[in-house]
């Protein structure tokens, strides 16, 4: 559901089942094995990094330590992709990320196809640089045949192939944008008997789909069957990569997530069998407490342990959160069903010494703030703080600005 204007959804929307499986990264992998290795990264074991140095750093690299005087064009593609599964999300990301940062600044953004939403990592809504979209998206393109494997979508097209789908959607498309809806009818119309929102779906999953603006802007319009798709290289003008390079990827998310194992980075993209694309790269190879294989840019820096770490807010399903197989550098696992309590849920958080403290929401009165444990006064004083900072920016109307410590 898409909340009112000037006000945050109360609650996240579960994503739409979808699950990429990456053919272009897969082709990636079989060409790096038969292609002279890169200079291996050294083996000598490294003194152990703490969680709390990995925490820090994850901060640091987030843009969560000080909010960076940087345009929201340059925190989009530090970040590599936003989630975007509910329309404001992406901008209270920023806001807790960016100084000055308004919600306008956005929106133009999408408006001058600057920045473009759909579907990306792990199959659900990202903001990204429309530059970037155009050679991440390849990346997570399903292998050839297994496209409508899902029984989500194999119920609805079977008998159909996706090559015939892909092409009849791309026809209808030719001309601009169609909500959804109103491409799920005409496909219908073409291959009576099917679900329309079904086919739909199969149709983002399969082809470069984004969400023109008014879509996805702060306050959000209409209904999900209302969302415009259009394909991202006539909305945009840039042309999908024929042949982008998982390496880049990897160093992108190392950038603003690292130091990660290979789990870490498969869970955030989305993508598998990554093993031998982050081995054959020279990559510095770290190690966390328990023994795990951490990479990392060959010069990036760790933080101190006792670096910056704010209060922040963050959206729901922010990647800060959600971007390791391993969490705990900033999420507790005896916390983790308090934020993520099932349905593909995941609640916005906030940060207290740089790991998630409790969870927020938008309440008719104000802003909902509910600790997981009690709070020093000097901490309490601090999430008030800026829980009102962040009713200014999100809550137009004065009298609903109330900050509630539950």
């Amino acid at each position: 559901m898409d909340s009112a204007p000037g006000r945050l959804p109360t609650a996240p929307t579960a994503p739409t089942p979808m699950t990429a499986t990456a053919s272009t990264a897969a082709t990636a992998v079989k060409a790096l094995k038969k292609a002279p290795a890169a200079p291996a990264a050294a083996k000598a074991t490294p003194a152990p990094i703490s969680r709390r140095v990995l925490n820090r750093t994850l901060i640091a690299r987030q843009l969560l330590a000080e909010r960076p005087p940087r345009p929201a064009a340059q925190v989009v593609r530090h970040l590599v992709a936003m989630q975007a599964q509910e329309q404001n999300w992406p901008y209270v990301g920023l806001w807790t990320r960016a100084a000055e940062f308004r919600q306008a600044e956005l929106t133009g953004l999408y408006t001058d196809k600057d920045v473009v939403r759909g579907t990306l990592l792990r199959g659900t809504q990202h903001v990204t640089a429309a530059e970037d979209y155009a050679w991440i998206r390849p990346l997570l393109q399903p292998a050839p045949g297994t496209e409508l494997r899902p029984a989500y979508y194999a119920r609805e097209t079977h008998g159909l192939g996706a090559a015939e789908l892909a092409a009849a959607a791309r026809a209808l498309l030719a001309d601009g944008p169609l909500n959804r809806r109103d491409l799920g009818r005409l496909l219908v119309e073409r291959y009576p008997g099917r679900a329309g929102t079904v086919l739909a779906a199969a149709v983002q999953r399969m082809l470069p789909i984004v969400h023109p603006a008014p879509n996805g802007v702060w306050g959000g319009w209409g209904t999900r069957s209302s969302v415009p798709m259009a394909l991202a290289p006539a909305w945009t003008g840039r042309p999908m990569d024929p042949a982008p390079d998982v390496r880049r990827l990897v160093e992108r998310y190392l950038a603003a997530f690292g130091p990660a194992s290979v789990a870490d980075v498969q869970v955030w993209s989305g993508l598998k069998r990554l093993r031998d694309v982050v081995e054959s790269m020279p990559l510095r190879v770290l190690r966390d407490a328990d023994g795990r294989e951490l990479y990392d840019l060959p010069d990036a820096e760790l933080a101190d342990a006792d670096g910056p770490a704010p209060v922040r807010f963050l959206p729901a399903f922010d990647n800060a959160v959600l971007g390791h197989a391993d969490r705990s550098r900033i999420l507790a696992e005896v916390d983790r069903r308090r934020v993520m309590p099932g349905h593909s849920l995941v609640l916005p958080t906030f940060l207290v010494d740089g790991f998630v403290a409790g969870t927020w929401s938008v309440q008719a009165t104000g802003l909902r703030v509910q600790p997981f444990r009690p709070l020093s006064a000097e901490d309490t004083r601090a999430v008030v703080e800026e829980a009102a900072r962040l009713c200014t920016f999100a809550i137009a109307e004065p009298d609903a600005q109330r900050v509630d410590l539950g």
